[in-house]
């Protein structure tokens, strides 16, 4: 059984922080797979396109036939643990603070034996199901579960290491106004979040949700408007030692392609969507970065809300399309640059919002507000980097996948 993970004390502010250590980084190029494996919670390993061996470790060539053609391919997580150890001695700086850890071997299902952490719940002879997880240093390692934990598995170190769980940390959700911004607000309450603070843009202006964010328990109304420069600053001075997750939410999302569309619309939806965006992580992402080592609530991931358009264009959404594809740009810049803290960055794929009176024309189906917050909750403690949500998004999203072109024809074309 896990121990339940206790509410943090307060952090001493004469302390000084931990500078953050990471897991060994280095990786062969065969080996980056099992990180974008990760980075979309999907359990896979190289296939052999000739025999069908299953590969592990990583590899250039097939260790049956030597065939190079070895996609990464999506198998069985169900394995037997075979053998284990507690290594209580470690030369890297991140394992060293955190002795004993354990280790495993498993015995896959899928025919390979592989080394991999263990949960604590789990032992020698037990059947476990594998899963692939990022490390702090952002990449893909293994990890073996138990096929039913205990109500606080998500509690255990070695698996809350390589999550962003909600659990006890405080959040920012940067547009209350957005729709889903109140039912993103309950889940993470539900899950348990210490504390959440919402930003709201244009404080003079009435909507009626206000009322129900200020009925909650741990819940604070805070002034943020993403395309004022000042105010993300003022905010990120007040409370950015406080934010372990941010979530932005603010969007800016009007009809129209580009041939005779009003520009400033256009400019509108950049400043929000993209250089938004910018100034957020201008203003909370160095403080954050500078926390992911402080214990239970240290500050863990930046989650950016997206239109699957950022994937492919739609000529009715054209600058909104292109400002989303901004964004994602921005985002995967920003994983780049956080990567080295170990701070984690999530994009969160949606399509059309069901009660977004923008998307009040499309036809069904539309993704609504509960649904994206499971997704968004889902994510993180899953410790995802890539998410989908909506039968849209991940429809355009698996295609994107497939074909880059092709689905841009299809949607350009009005193919579906």
């Amino acid at each position: 059984m896990t121990t339940p993970l206790m509410p943090p004390p307060k952090k001493d502010p004469q302390k000084r922080t931990v500078v953050p250590v990471l897991p060994p980084m280095a990786r062969s190029r065969a080996a980056l797979g099992l990180g974008v494996m990760a980075a979309q919670g999907r359990f896979g390993l190289q296939v052999c396109a000739e025999c069908q061996t299953v590969q592990y470790p990583p590899r250039d060539a097939c260790r049956q036939c030597l065939s190079s053609d070895l996609p990464w391919c999506d198998i069985d997580p169900a394995g037997t643990v075979m053998a284990e150890t507690t290594i209580r001695v470690s030369p890297e700086p991140y394992f060293r603070e955190r002795m004993p850890w354990r280790m495993g071997a498993v015995h896959l299902a899928a025919g390979p034996t592989v080394n991999c952490h263990l949960h604590g719940e789990v032992g020698r002879g037990d059947a476990v199901r594998m899963a692939v997880k990022l490390d702090k240093a952002g990449q893909g390692v293994l990890i073996a579960l138990p096929l039913k934990g205990s109500v606080s598995m998500q509690d255990d170190p070695v698996l809350r290491a390589m999550s962003c769980d909600p659990k006890h940390r405080r959040v920012l959700i940067t547009d209350a106004r957005s729709p889903i911004a109140l039912a993103l607000t309950i889940a993470l309450l539900d899950a348990g979040a210490a504390h959440v603070f919402v930003g709201e843009p244009e404080a003079w202006l009435h909507w009626p949700e206000r009322t129900a964010f200020e009925g909650m328990e741990n819940v604070s109304i805070l002034p943020l408007d993403v395309t004022d420069v000042s105010s993300v600053a003022k905010l990120a001075a007040e409370i950015g030692g406080k934010v372990d997750i941010l979530i932005n939410t603010a969007t800016y999302v009007r009809p129209g392609g580009v041939l005779g569309h009003d520009t400033n619309f256009a400019t509108r939806s950049f400043e929000v969507n993209t250089i938004g965006l910018m100034r957020l992580a201008q203003g909370f992402g160095p403080g954050m970065a500078a926390r992911v080592q402080d214990g239970t609530n240290s500050a863990t991931a930046f989650v950016n809300i997206l239109s699957v358009r950022a994937l492919s264009p739609d000529a009715a959404y054209g600058a909104y399309g292109a400002s989303q594809a901004a964004a994602r740009s921005l985002s995967q810049t920003l994983r780049a640059e956080f990567r080295a803290s170990g701070l984690r960055m999530v994009n969160v794929y949606i399509g059309p919002v069901e009660g977004d009176p923008w998307f009040q024309p499309l036809p069904p189906p539309k993704v609504t507000p509960k649904a994206i917050a499971r997704t968004v909750i889902g994510a993180l403690i899953d410790g995802l980097e890539e998410a989908a949500c909506g039968d849209i998004a991940r429809d355009v999203y698996a295609r994107w996948q497939a074909d880059a072109l092709l689905l841009e024809r299809e949607m350009t074309e009005g193919g579906s």
